[in-house]
Formats: structure tokens, sequence, C-alpha cells
């Protein structure tokens, strides 16, 4: 394969289906207390991280190292790679894309970088965009765009129960404005332009869901959609509502399935237990 794609953990990609579309994946790092472990490995599962922070376990995050991504990129010009799409979550809530910018330099092959702007399902939607495109006979700077494009239409909305974790973090934006009633409030939130932005104060973690709902249908619209519910330690909400979006997105999904999941570890980590997320993706386009 001439042109390969590379993404980081937070894509949320199943390891079987980035065997598939032959998608490397590199880890970000979780801290818990002193130590440190790759995403998706054991001691950093998502159930992991929810423990800790409800045990007031420090729980930090850290991306990978330039070096990282070099290695990755050396070993996919050694398989045959002439090109790399490298596809990753918005630069304004990581410093990923700063690792691969650097890695990139000095990759020995041409690498495009692509900054979603976008984080968890979201950033998996535009990767898969740019494997069909590849697929298709895409070049690498159409596969990219291809990746951008998605991103650009998707919709990332969520719901948590306390703005706490995202405020430890650093990762709050704008959304820091709620933080003075944050005790009367539930929280919906998005992402715009890379960052995390207040959406909607509801009263009631019921009405809070049943808004977060409300707000993906509106968000899928007539058009073809791939939709994911994600959470963390919240399984029964989750399952719930994934039900309710199968029923009422039937003709944007045209027999897909909405996708339902624990949020990885990284994400994890900066949300909290009981957070609850939608991503609402158009459908490629492909040429």
């Amino acid at each position: 394969m001439p042109v390969r794609l590379v993404t980081d953990s937070t894509a949320m990609l199943e390891p079987a289906l980035a065997a598939v579309l032959g998608i490397a994946v590199v880890p970000l790092q979780v801290v818990i207390g002193p130590k440190v472990f790759d995403e998706g490995t054991e001691d950093a599962r998502p159930e992991v991280v929810a423990q800790a922070l409800r045990d007031f376990t420090p729980v930090s995050t850290s991306r990978p190292a330039p070096v990282v991504f070099a290695e990755t990129y050396r070993r996919l010009a050694e398989e045959g790679a002439t090109e790399v799409v490298s596809v990753h979550l918005s630069a304004e809530m990581s410093g990923t894309f700063e690792s691969v910018q650097v890695a990139a330099r000095d990759a020995g092959i041409r690498v495009v970088c692509v900054d979603t702007r976008q984080v968890g399902p979201a950033v998996g939607y535009a990767v898969r965009a740019a494997a069909a495109a590849l697929e298709a006979g895409a070049s690498a700077d159409e596969a990219a765009q291809a990746a951008r494009d998605v991103a650009a239409g998707a919709r990332s909305l969520f719901y948590v129960d306390t703005l706490e974790y995202l405020r430890r973090g650093g990762r709050i934006g704008a959304a820091a404005a709620l933080l003075g009633s944050a005790l009367a409030v539930k929280p919906l939130l998005g992402f715009e332009d890379g960052r995390v932005v207040p959406l909607e104060r509801v009263r009631t973690s019921t009405r809070a869901l049943n808004r977060l709902e409300e707000l993906a249908v509106a968000a899928a619209g007539e058009q073809q959609v791939d939709v994911t519910v994600a959470h963390l330690a919240n399984p029964d909400r989750a399952a719930a509502l994934t039900e309710r979006l199968s029923t009422r997105l039937a003709d944007g999904l045209a027999g897909r399935a909405v996708d339902c999941g624990e949020l990885g570890a990284v994400l994890g980590a900066h949300v909290g237990p009981g957070m609850i997320a939608v991503c609402v993706a158009p459908r490629p386009t492909i040429s």
C-alpha cells in the first residue's frame, strides 16, 4: 500500500477494524497515581480510570512523544509506504498533533497531517473516511480532505455529571462560564472549532439526556449518517439512548447500527464517570 493511515488511540477504533483497514494506531498515555500506561492496555481500561477518579486518585494524560510517531512513519516506509496520512484529535485539546508535525519533518517520506478539530468517535469516522477514499483510488491529499470533510460535518455532543474533571484537566474552554452554577445544572456541551463549548444548562440528568437525544436528531437531519453513543460508567442510560436513536434515525442510518461503547481511558479521564456522548457524522461521499 503506497499510502498508509495513522491515527491515535482517542479515535476509539476497534483493533480488528484498524487491522482490516491498515490503520496504525499510536496510543496516548494515562497516568494513574505514579504509574503510566498506554491507552488500550489492561491497566488503562476505562473502568479503571473511572474508579480512580471516584477514589480521588490523581489521573492525568500524556501525549505520545514525537519519536513515537517518527518510528511509526519509518516502519510504514519500510513496509513499502511512500506517503502517510496522519489523522488526529484536536490540537486545542492535546499536544498530540504537535508531536505529529514534529515527527513528520524527519519521517523520510511525505506525511500529510490532519487536525480534525474533533475528539473521540468523530476522529474515528474521519480516519475511516480517509480509508474509504484510498480504497476508491484517492491520492493522499484527497484522502486527507475526505477526513477533514467528515470531521467538519460531524457533531460531537455530550452530557457530564460535573464540570470538575474538565476543569482539572484545563480543557473546559468557553464552558468555564458554567462553573459558577455547576451544582445547580447538568451541562450539555459540544465541540466548536476544536474546543469544548457550552450548549445548554438543564436542571436534571433525565432532562439533559432527553435534550441530548433531541440535539443528536437535529444534527442528523435528513442526511445519511453514522452515529456513536459513548459513555463512562453509565451503560444503562447509554444503551437506552442508543435504542431510541436507532429508531428515530433509522432512515439516515439505512440499516447501519448505532455503535455504543465505553469512552476511551484518555478522554474519560477528562470528563469523569457518568458522561454520555453522541457523535453524529455524515457518511463520506466517494467520487
